[in-house]
């Protein structure tokens, strides 16, 4: 008997970067075209990476309470953020060494973020230089992410050069008075400049894509950092950020100098208690973002989502609060609102998007967010993102 092929049945399969419809497609090709020590330094988190799982449990846990016979035939995605439009409520988080997996690195992510009309956060770790990042998409909404080195005038450089290259905001990471202890790197031998060793050399041997572009494209690096005169020889530049990054000796009152140098927006990333996020208003932020580090720093803590509502309620009046950790898909940037946050963010989806297709690839990733949001917005009878509020929430 012949079998007769209804119309549909046998369309091909979607071509380029249309062929991946979730975070988990667009991980899975990543696995696929990324040495393992690579993938494992984006994916992998502190020691058992409990927390990694808890920001993912947090946000499974959250049930939404939907409205029907709602007149949504018309939907507005739309919001500000820092008093300024976004069109997009999923804002790229700042996430460092994007050239590991992609030769256009930030460049990419900057031209794919403007024109989804959302904010990239660029960070201090980053392949290419703040500058180069500004320059790439110069109408797009851009902060910059940085730590309180041990160096107040490395600080200060920075904070100077963001203010000239057009950064609005700054962002200060404080969860980092050392680096946490990411089991993965250290089995895999992670370093920078990345080193092909006699355990990973077959592996490596197969991903020729990502091979290609290593011998072709620019040198892994920190871009930003080849500035402040210590050479550009990746080794040497490795060797000074493991060296004067993280200050142990930090406390509050440096964001209070912070806030003296910089008069523009700040924000403060790290925070997971309301004790922190109390103080980070007080010494003068504008905004939180609630993190955990995606669970690259202290293990066994709780998922962001988990805490975002008792830090919402005791600063929400008086600044901004962002939610970072667990959000792969549209309906948990609905959570976040639901949950007290103004606006989600996410890095490690839009590095698993820049792997696989560059800049067509975090144009996608940013693609899906918008879709799923814009459908969950339908489905929950909210036909505006800022009509979502804790009502939400079951």
């Amino acid at each position: 008997m012949k079998l007769r092929a209804l119309p549909g049945m046998l369309a091909r399969a979607p071509k380029g970067a249309s062929r991946w419809h979730t975070y988990d497609d667009f991980r899975e090709a990543a696995r696929r075209r990324l040495p393992k020590m690579v993938f494992d330094f984006v994916e992998g988190g502190a020691e058992g990476e409990l927390t990694i799982a808890a920001n993912r449990a947090a946000v499974d846990k959250v049930e939404l309470a939907p409205n029907y016979l709602v007149d949504v035939a018309e939907r507005d995605l739309s919001i500000t953020v820092l008093g300024q439009p976004v069109s997009l409520p999923f804002l790229l988080a700042p996430a460092g060494l994007a050239t590991l997996v992609h030769s256009e690195g930030e460049l990419a992510a900057a031209r794919a973020a403007a024109a989804a009309g959302t904010v990239f956060a660029v960070s201090t770790g980053s392949g290419y230089s703040l500058e180069d990042i500004a320059a790439a998409a110069p109408d797009g909404r851009r902060w910059f992410q940085l730590y309180l080195w041990k160096s107040p005038e490395v600080v200060r450089s920075l904070v100077n050069r963001a203010r000239d290259a057009g950064y609005e905001a700054l962002v200060l990471t404080v969860d980092v008075p050392v680096v946490g202890k990411r089991e993965r790197d250290l089995r895999n031998g992670m370093s920078l400049p990345p080193r092909i060793r006699w355990n990973s050399a077959l592996d490596t041997a197969r991903r020729l894509r990502w091979l290609r572009q290593l011998v072709t494209g620019p040198d892994i690096t920190f871009g930003s950092l080849v500035e402040l005169g210590i050479g550009d020889d990746a080794s040497a530049i490795g060797a000074y950020v493991d060296r004067e990054l993280a200050d142990p000796s930090r406390t509050w009152e440096d964001l209070a100098w912070l806030r003296r140098e910089w008069d523009g927006p700040l924000l403060v990333k790290g925070v997971i208690s309301v004790a922190d996020a109390e103080a980070a208003v007080r010494w003068g932020a504008d905004g939180v973002i609630v993190s955990n580090h995606g669970g690259r720093q202290l293990d066994s803590v709780p998922g962001a989502f988990a805490v975002l509502p008792r830090i919402a309620e005791a600063v929400g009046d008086r600044a901004e609060v962002l939610v970072d950790g667990g959000c792969q898909r549209g309906a948990d940037v609905v959570k976040a609102r639901a949950l007290g946050a103004q606006a989600a963010m996410g890095g490690r989806s839009w590095f698993w998007g820049l792997a696989v297709a560059g800049e067509a690839g975090v144009s996608r990733i940013l693609d899906i967010y918008r879709a799923d949001i814009d459908r969950t917005l339908a489905l929950i009878g909210r036909p505006r993102f800022d009509d979502i509020g804790p009502d939400l929430v079951s």
